[in-house]
């Protein structure tokens, strides 16, 4: 029977996943929240990247129990999309929307990750700890979609 100091090799290979894309969703808020001029928005990036770095701490810590070595770096991909949304900040002047609209996407891209994850790993032995962090990440991609939407008709 599965516990959560005896997982699967299958949901330990999907909560390394979900460590590396908290990873590079931690680092690209707190990057991005350096850049902007709105101090408010800029808060709330810092402060949805303070909520994947303990998600990246819970998960390690779950890949510690089990005797293996966890994630602790994000992706290659992430490090070029930051890139992408430095050069598109550099040229709009940081301009918020714009840098919603990257934001969001990265939003997509874990929000989608733990709802993969959570199908893939229905019944585990993590499935609560997943739950309440997709929660989580639901909420914050919410936050950032209804902000990107505000910023494009204002």
């Amino acid at each position: 029977m599965e516990t959560k100091h005896n997982l699967r090799e299958q949901t330990i290979e999907k909560v390394q996943d979900l460590i590396q894309i908290n990873i590079d969703s931690q680092k690209g808020f707190c990057e991005v929240a350096d850049k902007l001029k709105d101090k408010q928005l800029a808060a709330l990036f810092k402060q949805l990247g303070d909520e994947r770095r303990t998600n990246t701490s819970e998960l390690q810590q779950i890949v510690n129990y089990n005797g293996e070595k966890p994630q602790d770096d994000g992706s290659f991909a992430a490090t070029v999309h930051r890139a992408w949304i430095d050069v598109r900040a550099a040229i709009n002047g940081g301009d918020a929307s714009v840098i919603l609209n990257e934001a969001e996407r990265g939003e997509d891209a874990i929000k989608e990750m733990y709802e993969d994850v959570l199908k893939e790993t229905a019944g585990s032995a993590v499935n609560d700890v997943l739950t309440r962090q997709y929660a989580k990440v639901k909420a914050g991609h919410d936050k950032v979609r209804d902000l990107r939407n505000a910023y494009a008709h204002a």
